[in-house]
């Protein structure tokens, strides 16, 4: 019950619906069909927002914008295991490679032209920024073309010379990302190819080892970097766990097995940064952002509240009879 005594929840009862057109979904709001939409797709970010992020004046009689930080990292993954067929003989094999794909991409411009502003670039790590105490300010990836060409030609590639074509398998939700990193690749000299696949296919393709250079997110099962940092346990390859890198690495396991066991929040967070450090090192992935929650709401919808790992409360939700367009 409420402070009034009022049994909870306020709601008889709540419908969901799930539809794949992502587009359909929102002329569905629209039409007053739903509620509420979460999430931000490429479909309608331009329609639904501004280049700032700001809700287009247009919906604001009927609608607000509910946007908050979400414990999600959209990344590049790379499959840095040697045995598997798809990366056998792979310039990407290479360390250096890997840090020149990650120097050379904007990420703050991509953030704004590309998702509307909204995000957070993950160059300092794959762990989002509010798991993550006191992160140096020079850690990660700064935007360097110039390093970038440095660590191609020290990994026997100078201005992309003698590599083979890179292909990126993303989801057609990811495809205009995908595509921006793919101009900024080329300034290196490379050959880069955009491959948009079916979600299934794509998702399956992922946890079978089927793509050498993939689109991927990550999101919070709760909320420690323990659980971001799980994705590159050695124990946990795909398709058996989350490790769709086949990332292995004798002091990032040591590291990982101890924080399982140290209760002192202090002494994990230090542990978290030195294993956050180390990806950065050794790349098997290219962190990208850390996402925002979006959520387009109906007027008539009070007390819908927001949290990071984006887990929906309707206890305490109203629904009014009718809004005026």
């Amino acid at each position: 019950r409420d402070a009034a005594g009022k049994k909870l929840p306020y709601l008889d009862a709540v419908s969901v619906s799930f539809l794949k057109d992502r587009n359909t979904n929102f002329l569905s709001v629209l039409k007053g069909d739903f509620d509420f939409l979460s999430g931000l797709d490429a479909s309608y970010k331009d329609e639904l927002l501004s280049q700032a992020g700001q809700l287009n004046p247009k919906y604001k009689k009927r609608f607000f914008l509910q946007r908050q930080t979400y414990l999600k990292t959209d990344y590049l993954g790379i499959m840095v295991d040697s045995t598997q067929e798809v990366s056998k003989d792979s310039p990407l094999l290479k360390k250096e490679v890997r840090l020149a794909l990650n120097r050379a991409i904007d990420r703050e411009e991509m953030i704004r032209f590309l998702r509307n502003n909204i995000g957070v670039s993950a160059a300092q790590g794959f762990v989002p920024a509010p798991l993550m105490r006191e992160r140096p300010l020079d850690m990660g990836y700064r935007y360097d073309m110039f390093e970038a060409r440095n660590q191609l030609a020290k990994a026997g590639y100078p201005n992309g010379k003698g590599m083979p074509v890179i292909t990126v398998a993303t989801t057609s939700n990811g495809a205009e990302i995908c595509e921006y990193i793919q101009n900024q690749w080329q300034k290196l000299g490379l050959k880069v190819k955009v491959e948009v696949v079916p979600e299934a296919n794509h998702r399956e393709g992922v946890a079978n080892s089927n793509y050498l250079l993939f689109r991927k997110t990550w999101v919070a099962d709760y909320p420690d970097a323990q659980n971001f940092l799980s994705v590159f346990n050695s124990g946990g390859f795909a398709p058996n766990g989350p490790n769709y890198t086949h990332f292995k690495n004798k002091s990032f396991d040591s590291l990982y097995t101890a924080t399982l066991r140290i209760t002192d929040e202090a002494d994990r967070q230090q542990q978290y940064q030195l294993m956050d450090q180390l990806i950065l090192d050794e790349a098997p992935v290219i962190p990208l952002f850390y996402d925002e929650i979006i959520r387009l709401v109906s007027k008539r919808v009070k007390g819908l509240t927001v949290n990071a790992l984006n887990l929906l409360d309707l206890k305490r939700v109203k629904i009014q009879a009718k809004v005026q367009a």
